[in-house]
């Protein structure tokens, strides 16, 4: 069953998409997290259940987040979306520690997809479903400029800023 809500936040109404999951904290896990004029962004489509109080948890650590309370998200995120090399991709993104940046080129060793495989990273990193808490926004051009970023380069820059990663560039 896919449920959903929206959370108000300084970027903007997040669209949260979900599906139903015993072993996540309240019974919810993530499969998307998108904002409002994203490239790809979800869309609540028919049968969809409007369920905040299911989201509630992963609301409050956005909250936190956003009030520079929270560093580390702790969600459950839907099985089986992308291909295994986005999710290698974005198991990597996961490592991205709070208030760092990496490049693209990093990212792509991490996986062992260096050279050529840069730009595969790029699109991989393009496509993930769950902004914000599997951090893209920490992935910036080798020459440290802000490149790409599904929910605009504006909200890339308000989330390094947030996290006081730009002075450390």
């Amino acid at each position: 069953m896919t449920m959903y809500a929206t959370v108000d936040s300084p970027l903007g109404e997040l669209l949260l998409v979900g599906e139903e999951s015993s072993a996540a904290a309240g019974g919810v896990a993530l499969a998307s997290l998108s904002l409002p004029g994203q490239k790809g962004a979800e869309v609540v489509q028919d049968g969809w259940i409007h369920a905040p109080v299911a989201f509630a948890g992963i609301a409050a650590q956005l909250r936190a987040y956003f009030e520079g309370r929270l560093t580390r998200f702790d969600i459950a995120y839907a099985e089986g979306r992308g291909t295994e090399f986005q999710r290698r991709v974005w198991n990597a993104l996961d490592t991205v520690p709070y208030g760092e940046t990496v490049s693209y080129g990093q990212i792509a060793e991490r996986i062992g997809a260096p050279g050529a495989g840069v730009r595969a990273v790029g699109t991989a990193i393009g496509r993930n479903p769950l902004l914000i808490v599997r951090p893209c926004h920490r992935v910036i051009g080798a020459d440290g400029a802000l490149r790409g970023y599904a929910g605009g380069l504006e909200r890339k820059e308000h989330l390094l800023g947030l996290e006081g990663a730009l002075a450390a560039r």
